[in-house]
């Protein structure tokens, strides 16, 4: 009888003592984390929970030492181990171990941005690229036509290929990846305008187009004149006049243009001077956005031949060659 009464006392002893050990692992897996500002802790491929639990108590965040202990208990006692998912996480102020662990296990990394602006030349994304610290460089030292054939894309010109976007991606991403991303996205929205295009446009294919759309791209300031000026350069082209406009001009200067356009750099002779040439350059001048591509798809059927900046983003239409003269006259000789 004694003996039935001491082990009583002692399996009433270990359930009270097993509560208190659920009670306090509730108590530590729920505590908020010792993190004052948003963080950042970053899993590998191939950390165990181990590793990870190594990360917080190196910057001091668990609550305290017996945490750890429950952390890997729990884990193992759900099965838990082998769900966690590499990348770089946030941890917020208030975040606790059960918290943290749920949102290793569904991979919700953080999201950085990559923003590739409308008219910028392909030199320029990449020097974007290149200068983001969470893109992993995998084509530093590459060529244009290196960059081109590791996308798949060997002998295709790069200019005007890559669409202009903001991109979210994880740490870590490779520039490949994005440029990838980034061609695909302009074949499919030139793809997708080509296929609705207005009728009996002057373009063999829809590189010109995008050629085209790359130049609009560069002369539109005001947005609402975007397919105006698509109107000009397309009505220009059904009668074989040149283009004439400045902005494949500088893109053919390349590193000389020093910002101001001279008499002499309109005469210069060359493939990207509209002035001397007639047609279209051999390349687009820029990456142009969805608006410019569908504007060279779709085109204003006035009447206008030439267009001159007033000097504030917008232009003066004109249909004949006296009109435009009067136009230059009054914004642009009189500055």
């Amino acid at each position: 009888m004694r003996l039935l009464r001491s082990l009583r006392r002692l399996v009433l002893l270990l359930i009270i003592l097993a509560i208190g050990l659920l009670y306090d692992g509730y108590q530590q897996l729920s505590a908020p984390l010792r993190v004052v500002d948003w963080q950042t802790v970053e899993i590998t491929p191939g950390d165990t929970l181990g590793v990870v639990i190594a990360k917080f108590e190196a910057r001091h965040w668990l609550p305290s030492a017996r945490a750890a202990i429950y952390l890997k208990l729990y884990v193992r006692w759900q099965g838990l181990g082998g769900r966690i998912r590499s990348g770089e996480y946030g941890i917020d102020p208030g975040q606790n171990l059960l918290g943290a662990l749920k949102l290793f296990m569904s991979g919700s990394t953080i999201v950085h941005e990559l923003r590739i602006v409308e008219g910028w030349t392909f030199a320029q994304a990449l020097q974007a690229i290149r200068a983001n610290a969470m893109i992993r460089q995998t084509l530093a030292d590459a060529t244009t036509a290196q960059i081109m054939t590791a996308i798949g894309q060997p002998g295709v010109d790069a200019e005007g290929r890559f669409f202009p976007d903001t991109y979210r991606f994880p740490k870590d991403t490779s520039d490949l990846t994005l440029l990838k991303q980034a061609f695909a996205g302009m074949q499919k929205a030139l793809d997708e305008e080509w296929a609705q295009r207005a009728p009996e446009l002057p373009y063999a294919s829809p590189d010109e187009a995008l050629t085209m759309a790359s130049i609009i791209e560069k002369e539109t300031g005001a947005a609402a004149e975007r397919a105006q000026i698509a109107g000009v350069f397309v009505r220009r082209l059904r009668l074989g006049m040149r283009l004439q406009t400045d902005p494949t001009v500088i893109y053919g200067l390349g590193s000389a243009f020093d910002g101001n356009l001279r008499l002499v750099d309109l005469r210069a002779d060359g493939p990207y001077n509209t002035y001397t040439r007639a047609g279209l350059p051999p390349t687009p001048i820029s990456l142009p956005g969805r608006a410019s591509l569908h504007a060279a798809l779709h085109p204003d059927d006035g009447k206008a031949l030439f267009f001159v900046s007033k000097g504030d983003g917008t232009h003066v239409f004109s249909e004949t060659l006296e009109q435009h003269e009067a136009a230059v006259r009054r914004y642009q000789l009189k500055k």
